[in-house]
């Protein structure tokens, strides 16, 4: 086993990186698989979701229903559908809508839909193998939707297109709104990270629904961030999206996410995985290999923890490898700064501690510092 692969057991792929969770729902869950790899998380619901079991607006859409049955219902999320029957149940309806649903065309948007329409005692008409909308939308077009009334579970989920091509095509949409998305109660977690966002203190931040990124965005937008955040989830901040679907209010404001292939959270941590340790820096320095993270350092696969005081000299030294950068440009890196290029001695001081090999960074007399980059690996970057 070389070198390597002990250090991705020891600390993981994604060690010495800083993730920020947007979700309000599995956020445990997402944050222990990431955890789990070794990065720091910082978690901030962009949103809340509040059932609307003593909503009006679900009780009177379920009556209706139960009067004047649909032809077809779609089921689109397993917790909608559930909160959906158990809302129900609490006004002593749930009999007569499982009554409802079992004479009509169930369409249940794949598999974990599935179990929650079985769970009820149900059997749906017809489930596609993915998880995808426009498989049911092709299939209810297909079969012609024309005269017929379509009832459509919602889950506060914008549904691109959906909605319009079926009444385009001639059907009547009842829209079933289960759940409303609210902003969290709490909002200071989400400012702090934004102003980390801003910052460029996170690697990447994920997202698995676009009302979560709607909700981040507008609410830059209310603190006058939005032109920043927009160009840190452009550039240094990595915006990893669950699906297409979640990416909608992203990629409105130009901002290119990443997506992985497969619509789970395991398959987004897994593309992070990959995502960040691509992104860092290599530089071979004074004899050493030297990988430039997050909010660490690995230094010939040992990973050292590094102040943000540190990282910031140490990012901005990478930038051009080799030659020398003055104090005054290096104050300027440094989170609030102030005037005192004494500062930057200080903080120099700590991060030569903090990576362990103080040679690694060189103090040149009266000009400044430079990272003491290997003179084969100097002669490469002196043209860059």
């Amino acid at each position: 086993m070389h070198d390597g692969q002990h250090d991705e057991a020891q600390y993981g792929p994604l060690s010495g990186f800083t993730v920020g969770v947007t979700a309000a729902r599995r956020a445990e869950e997402l944050g222990t698989l990431l955890r789990r790899r070794g990065a720091a998380v910082v978690h901030a619901p962009a949103l809340r979701i509040v059932p609307l079991a003593d909503d009006g607006e679900l009780l009177a859409a379920t009556e209706e229903l139960i009067a004047d049955a649909p032809d077809v219902v779609v089921a689109t999320t397993a917790i909608g559908f559930r909160g959906w029957i158990e809302a129900a149940d609490g006004w002593g309806i749930g009999d007569r809508l499982l009554e409802t649903l079992r004479g009509v065309e169930l369409l249940a948007r794949g598999p974990k839909v599935k179990g929650a329409v079985r769970a009820a005692g149900l059997t749906e008409t017809w489930s596609p193998a993915s998880e995808s909308m426009a498989e049911v939308l092709e299939r209810l077009l297909a079969q012609g939707v024309d005269g017929r009334r379509v009832a459509l579970q919602l889950h506060g989920e914008p549904l691109p297109g959906f909605v319009e091509s079926l009444r385009e095509a001639g059907g009547e949409v009842v829209g079933v709104p289960v759940y409303r998305w609210m902003p969290p109660e709490d909002i200071a977690p989400l400012d702090r990270l934004l102003d980390l966002t801003v910052a460029r203190a996170l690697d990447a931040v994920t997202f698995t629904s676009a009302p979560a990124a709607a909700s981040l965005l507008r609410r830059a937008e209310e603190r006058g961030l939005l032109a920043e955040a927009v160009t840190a989830l452009r550039g240094d901040v990595v915006p990893a999206c669950v699906g297409p679907v979640t990416a909608v209010p992203l990629q409105a404001r130009g901002i290119d996410t990443v997506q992985p292939e497969r619509f789970r959270l395991g398959p987004l941590v897994q593309l992070i995985c990959r995502e960040l340790p691509a992104r860092a820096r290599t530089l071979p320095v004074a004899g050493h290999r030297v990988e430039i993270r997050g909010h660490a350092v690995l230094v010939d696969e040992e990973l050292r923890a590094v102040p943000p005081a540190g990282m910031a000299l140490l990012h901005t030294l990478a930038r051009r490898p080799g030659w020398v950068v003055s104090r005054s440009d290096l104050l300027r890196a440094l989170p609030g700064s102030g005037t005192d290029e004494h500062a930057v001695e200080t903080a120099m001081a700590r991060l030569r501690t903090a990576l362990g090999v103080p040679r690694l960074i060189q103090t040149v007399v009266k000009r400044g510092y430079r990272l003491a980059l290997d003179p084969a690996a100097d002669a490469k970057y002196a043209g860059s």
